[in-house]
């Protein structure tokens, strides 16, 4: 109980963090004179998937490596497979052709990279699969061009499709708000990494599973909650933008980040939920192409959620 209890508190420092931090460093943002476009393609998005980055930087500095890959293929499922799925169940997503022919492929590419790294065996001959500092340095460069691309899109493109509020904070007040954003990240990942690994091996269950349920659906929350306003405002486009692009962050930039700290086995049971990223991917890119013009269709946003429903009762059948 006392670590469930360890866990909850860590959800709820990590997501207030993660909010107080993006709203502290938008509004400090803004009296800088960084263009609004910017603000919203960067700091909200770093924000957003600050969750994740910390609870993964805690786990590979602890070494419990099994949780790192687990959290970030675990969102990225969560992400498509629940919260599209739950979204379009709402109101159909319509996409942009940018978000069509760009950034879903490159989603799907970061998918089939994962695949690659941690091929080891089967590519090399190597004793063992593992992500190593410098494939991880590899995926940073990665995020890299697709952090300029999106800078360099935004800046190009028509600022008024991508407003992004920001609070009217004072200096002081951005600054005090950063640290305390920060401190919560800290706090709530370092809470949660404790607690979760405490209750894997209370319930005699694996790290990789607490990462790609638990963890990852946890640290995915702030995503469902901007997807959700987004979808009930009727801006589709930023519900399916931000679901792809926190995908493409998480394995660029957060599996990056983290086989850096430290080198990332891979588990032999890994390669399912690899395969499972990857043709989640794939389905997304194919409904996209499929019946109505670039659009996720109720009935397709079904068909991921009941997706979601049976990978999950696969992952409860492996224990």
């Amino acid at each position: 109980m006392l670590n469930i209890l360890l866990l909850l508190a860590g959800f709820a420092a990590l997501i207030f963090g993660a909010d107080k931090l993006v709203d502290a460093a938008s509004a400090l943002a803004k009296k800088l004179g960084v263009p609004n476009i910017v603000i919203g393609l960067t700091i909200v998005a770093f924000g957003t998937s600050a969750p994740e980055l910390v609870v993964n930087v805690f786990a590979a500095a602890n070494d419990n490596t099994d949780m790192v890959m687990g959290n970030v293929i675990g969102s990225n499922l969560f992400n498509v497979l629940a919260i599209l799925g739950l979204c379009a169940t709402i109101y159909p997503l319509t996409v942009k052709r940018n978000t069509t022919w760009l950034e879903i492929p490159l989603s799907f590419l970061a998918a089939v990279v994962v695949l690659i790294l941690a091929s080891d065996l089967l590519l090399d001959g190597a004793a063992t699969n593992v992500i190593t500092r410098s494939e991880g340095l590899v995926l940073l460069l990665f995020f890299a061009i697709f952090l300029v691309y999106n800078v360099v899109i935004g800046l190009g493109g028509n600022a008024d499709d991508e407003e992004t509020e920001t609070k009217d904070y004072t200096y002081l007040k951005s600054v005090l708000f950063i640290v305390l954003g920060l401190a919560g990240l800290v706090i709530g990942g370092r809470l949660i990494v404790t607690g979760a690994v405490n209750i894997a091996a209370a319930f005699g269950l694996s790290e990789r599973i607490i990462g790609l349920t638990i963890v990852s659906i946890g640290t995915s929350l702030p995503e469902l909650a901007t997807s959700i306003v987004a979808v009930r405002k009727r801006n589709v486009d930023i519900a399916i933008g931000n679901v792809v692009g926190s995908n493409i962050f998480n394995i660029f930039f957060i599996l990056g980040v983290s086989t850096v700290v430290a080198p990332v086995p891979v588990n032999p049971a890994s390669f399912t939920d690899i395969y499972m990223n990857i043709g989640t991917s794939l389905l997304l890119f194919i409904f996209i192409f499929t019946g109505r013009g670039r659009q996720l269709s109720r009935g397709e946003g079904i068909v991921f959620l009941l997706l979601y429903v049976a990978y999950l009762v696969l992952l409860i059948s492996q224990e």
